[in-house]
C-alpha cells in the first residue's frame, strides 16, 4: 500500500502521474493520497474540503483512494499518522511516497529518523531536485539502506530502513505553481 500525503493544495496531474508510477514500478495494490489538514512546513492552505473535494476529482483511479485520514485521527506530523495507521492496519505493508524535493528537505521534519525507520520511503524525481534528494541529509543518514531502482519493486516487502530513488519522465506541475498562477490571473482581472 502507498501513502502519498500532503496539502494536495491543489491537486494535479503531477500527483496522478508519481501515483501510477508508484502502482507499476513498486508493485502497489493501491495509492492512498492522505490529504492534511495542515502541512507544518507551510503557511495555511485553502479550505480542507475544497482540497479533499479537488483530490477526489484528480484521482480517476480505481486503485487510487483519497482520504481525510489525518483530520480523523488528529495527527499533525507524518511520523504520528505513520504510526497511527501501523497500528489501525497491522497487516497492512505500506510504503511512503514523497517527491524528491521533499526528501531534500525531509531533516526538517519533526522526527524524521522515524519516519525513515518506520516505513519504506520512495522518492519519485521532480525537476531539479534529484541530486539534491540524492545528497541530502537523509540520503546520507540512510545511505546503507538505499535499495536500487531496479529493485524498488522489493519496497513493500522491505523492512525499514530502505528507499529508492524512482527516475520516471519528469512532470512539470506543481501546487505551488499552480497557486501562483491563480493568483497572477485574479490579480490581473479587473473588479
Amino acid at each position: 500500500m502507498g501513502l502519498l500525503g500532503g496539502s494536495f493544495d491543489p491537486a494535479h496531474e503531477g500527483h496522478l502521474a508519481i501515483s501510477l508510477v508508484a502502482l507499476s514500478r513498486l508493485a502497489l495494490d493501491e495509492v492512498w493520497w492522505l490529504v492534511a489538514p495542515q502541512n507544518p512546513l507551510k503557511p495555511p492552505s485553502s479550505p480542507y474540503a475544497g482540497r479533499l473535494a479537488g483530490a477526489r476529482a484528480m484521482a480517476r483511479h480505481p486503485r487510487i483512494r483519497v482520504s481525510d485520514i489525518e483530520r480523523r485521527l488528529g495527527t499533525y506530523y507524518t511520523v504520528d499518522t505513520l504510526e497511527a495507521l501501523g497500528r489501525r492496519f497491522p497487516a497492512h505493508r505500506f510504503v511512503w511516497i514523497m517527491g524528491a524535493d521533499s526528501f531534500a528537505g525531509l531533516h526538517r521534519w519533526h522526527r524524521w529518523r522515524t519516519i525513515m525507520e518506520t516505513v519504506p520511503v520512495a522518492v519519485m524525481n521532480r525537476p531539479g531536485h534529484y541530486l539534491k534528494a540524492a545528497a541530502s541529509p537523509a540520503a546520507r543518514r540512510y545511505a546503507a539502506a538505499r535499495v536500487p531502482q531496479h529493485e524498488a519493486a522489493s519496497l513493500p516487502t522491505r523492512s525499514p530502513p530502505a528507499w529508492a530513488m524512482v527516475t520516471f519522465p519528469l512532470r512539470h506541475e506543481s501546487s505551488t505553481a499552480i497557486r501562483a498562477r491563480r493568483l497572477l490571473n485574479s490579480a490581473a482581472v479587473p473588479h
